[in-house]
């Protein structure tokens, strides 16, 4: 899908896929398009890339139709413009906690390229633009995918907020560090934990945005959120599959060959 038909699916509660991809080879984008999966999550808030990088990754993935949506180290508009430069089809804002967080990357990711008074003045209201300028605005940045990261019990409690702000298209659950501010680190099976990512999809999905969370420990679990509305299925990475499948074959070998 292009990033609009994206966007539109995640606002329509349509599913959309995707999955984090860590590999540097050459040979991995290609396999990645294979999957099926619509896009790609990049990571630079834990994974260590320069800019340079990252650039070869989202002109690579873009150049095969496959939009890199790309986690920015902090909620910062010049990071995420940094990021939108080197090629990214999308920004995700990891932990964000509020709605201001939030106007802050829309500026940068759906208004480029205003910015100063112009830019504020458009943040508080949209018919300030000039029907030329909204028209050029919409045109340039009508592909870029925005995603907050919900990863706090401050971001629930002001999600209602956050979701209302206009320009964002869908929050992404970060569930280890929900887990550790819900105080039951890495217990993704506490049923605290399940409501709360049942309450986020909940909020989101009654404001027409998109609901997901970054899972890797179950398709059992990852389907039965994905029915409960969570229809941004980020499934694993490129890192745990491998990680995953070798384990459980070197053990299958192991136990073969000791027989």
């Amino acid at each position: 899908m292009t990033g609009r038909e994206i966007i539109q699916a995640l606002h329509d509660g349509r599913y959309v896929f995707a999955s984090a991809i860590v590999g540097m080879s050459p040979l991995w984008p290609e396999l990645a398009k294979k999957t099926g999966i619509d896009f790609v999550f990049v990571d630079t808030e834990h994974i260590p890339l320069d800019r340079q990088t990252l650039s070869w990754i989202c002109q690579t993935y873009q150049a095969l139709g496959l939009p890199p949506v790309v986690r920015i180290p902090s909620n910062d508009p010049f990071e995420a413009c940094k990021a939108l430069d080197a090629g990214a089809g999308g920004i995700i804002g990891p932990y964000l906690e509020t709605a201001d967080q939030l106007r802050g990357l829309v500026g940068a990711v759906k208004l480029r390229p205003l910015k100063g008074k112009r830019l504020a003045e458009a943040l508080r209201d949209r018919k300030t633009l000039e029907p030329e300028l909204a028209d050029y605005l919409a045109k340039r940045n009508g592909e870029k995918i925005l995603i907050a990261n919900i990863e706090s019990v401050p971001a629930i409690e002001n999600l209602r907020e956050i979701c209302a702000v206009s320009g964002l298209d869908a929050v992404l659950i970060g569930p280890h560090d929900l887990t550790c501010s819900l105080g039951i680190p890495e217990q993704y099976d506490h049923p605290r934990f399940d409501e709360a990512v049942r309450t986020i999809f909940r909020i989101a999905r009654e404001h027409g945005v998109g609901a997901g969370i970054h899972f890797w420990l179950g398709l059992e679990q990852e389907i039965a959120w994905a029915k409960a509305s969570g229809n941004l299925v980020m499934h694993s990475s490129d890192l745990a599959a491998f990680s995953r499948t070798l384990q459980a074959e070197f053990k299958q070998l192991r136990e073969a060959l000791r027989s």
